[in-house]
């Protein structure tokens, strides 16, 4: 039987890892693991990954463990990304 489960990409890709940050978390209370999902994501997270990651949550957080839900409002919310010179 084989263990692939195929290639994660893009947004998927970021509900997975967000996860897998959770799972790590879920044994402590759930105060300090929600804040230690939040400071993950805060330390090891481009600011593209993040933004791609508030339009998961905007969009209404399909496929986000509650635990990363919670988290949300202590993620640090990247500045909007800038056009590049000659963008409409």
């Amino acid at each position: 039987m084989s263990h692939d489960h195929g290639t994660v990409t893009g947004k998927n890709k970021l509900v997975y890892m967000a996860n897998q940050i959770a799972a790590f978390f879920e044994t402590m209370p759930h105060d300090e693991a929600a804040a230690g999902v939040a400071k993950h994501i805060n330390d090891f997270w481009d600011p593209r990954m993040r933004r791609q990651f508030f339009e998961i949550v905007e969009g209404g957080g399909a496929g986000l463990k509650p635990l990363v839900m919670d988290a949300v409002e202590k993620i640090k919310r990247p500045a909007p990304a800038e056009k590049p010179l000659g963008a409409a």
